[in-house]
């Protein structure tokens, strides 16, 4: 498991911006510090993946460079992973890509165990492929879960990245103990726990409203 903000860097900046509340009312400024970590993530990610020599023809003869066997897919959780999954896919900028709808029910009493909806999903052919699953909070882990068991009807991964903002201990061990596939968590903090009602303490709140305002 890759965590950023275990080593100083200008990420933490934009982690500590995505937590402040008083940082948090400016919209933009939220999206775009998703997307700046996003992009720090994305880069993590890609020295992990296979490379090979290419020539290079340039203007005043050739060389060699090691440049990405293949892209990888990136899948991106509605609506909150929009502004982080435009980070990654920055760095990733001839991936394919997919959406999936997945949503935890919220009208659900408190205490009862998290379930959640999946209602739309369009993705491209996985087989054999690095997909890089992208959605901002990992908490129960669940929402992943559910959006990879739907997406092996596209076809059955070689690797999955996951890639989180904010993870919980909890939704680490949960993914680690439901996906057979192979796969490696992403995040830029592991936080300390999840609440009663499964948020991440100390997390940042609700990365979708903040983004784009509350939904009703």
């Amino acid at each position: 498991m890759f965590i950023l903000n275990q080593k100083d860097s200008i990420a933490n900046h934009f982690l500590a911006e995505l937590r402040d509340v008083s940082v948090q009312t400016d919209r933009m400024r939220f999206r775009k510090n998703l997307e700046r970590l996003g992009e720090i993530l994305a880069y993590e990610i890609s020295k992990s993946l296979p490379y090979s020599i290419r020539e290079i023809e340039g203007p005043f003869g050739k060389t060699n460079s090691n440049l990405l066997s293949e892209q990888p897919v990136i899948i991106s959780v509605l609506r909150a992973a929009v502004p982080f999954y435009q980070g990654i896919i920055n760095f990733f900028d001839r991936a394919d890509s997919g959406f999936i709808g997945a949503y935890r029910n919220e009208s659900q009493e408190n205490g009862a165990p998290v379930t959640i909806s999946l209602n739309y999903m369009a993705a491209p052919d996985i087989t054999d492929k690095t997909v890089i699953l992208v959605d901002p909070m990992l908490a129960t882990g669940k929402s992943f879960i559910k959006s990879m068991q739907h997406l092996l009807s596209n076809g059955s991964p070689r690797q999955v990245e996951i890639v989180s903002a904010i993870a919980a201990p909890e939704g680490v061990a949960f993914i680690d103990e439901n996906l057979e596939i192979p796969h490696r968590i992403w995040t830029g903090a592991l936080d300390e726990k999840l609440n009663t009602q499964s948020y991440i303490i100390p997390g940042l709140g609700d990365a979708g409203d903040l983004s784009f305002g509350p939904k009703i």
